[in-house]
């Protein structure tokens, strides 16, 4: 124990920098995979093409890649971000995109007869999709929103490549200064004991709004 009281202060540091990328990432691709959605279903066919494409290549290549080309790549065609930037730029835009897919098929499950009822009554395809089609596929869509959300803070730790100090690097240099394996197993618990509020919490929340269907 004397060693994981040592190592404490570099745990919360990099507990911080694990909840700050999970956070940040979790809100801004929920936000933004709601316009996405819409320009997958309802956009102009270009626009349709170009959202499938987008998907297509973010969820079938790793994310480790991702964050390397943003990071490394993008600087041999001019554009220059700092780790944090390529980070944050690389986990929003792939979880975006399984934001996106998840919520596109909520909607799909959705009676399309509900559409077309909303249709002869007069509301616009905005309308339908905001308040008839988009509360049912967030109810729908929870199973896969709560697991994607618990995969996203694991995936935090690939920040590490980029030369980040979160959680799992700092696991890694007291494994390396105190020749020990031990750090990983504090971490490892860290992590589990992250994890069971947030299900608890998400699960919470399916069952309140399962409560209004």
């Amino acid at each position: 124990m004397e060693l994981f009281w040592t190592l404490l202060p570099s745990f919360i540091a990099g507990l911080k920098v694990t909840l700050g990328y999970w956070s940040i990432t979790l809100v801004a691709s929920f936000i933004l995979c709601l316009p996405a959605v819409y320009l997958c279903l309802h956009g102009v066919k270009p626009i349709q093409y170009l959202m499938r494409a987008y998907i297509y290549v973010m969820r079938g290549t790793p994310l480790m890649l991702q964050l390397m080309f943003f990071y490394f790549g993008l600087p041999y065609m001019g554009i220059v971000l700092d780790r944090v930037q390529a980070a944050f730029l690389a986990f929003i835009l792939n979880y975006t995109a399984y934001f996106t897919e998840i919520l596109r098929g909520g909607i799909q499950s959705i009676d399309v007869g509900q559409g077309e009822a909303a249709q002869l009554l007069g509301f616009s395809r905005t309308y339908t999709f905001i308040h008839i089609l988009l509360p049912q596929a967030l109810r729908n869509s929870i199973p896969s929103f709560i697991n994607e959300t618990l995969t996203l803070l694991k995936d935090t730790c690939l920040v590490s490549v980029l030369g980040t100090d979160e959680l799992l690097r700092y696991a890694r240099i007291g494994a390396g200064t105190y020749a020990t394996g031990v750090p990983f197993v504090y971490v490892g618990i860290i992590y589990l004991l992250l994890n069971l509020p947030m299900v608890k919490g998400l699960n919470w929340v399916e069952k309140k709004l399962n409560a209004y269907r």
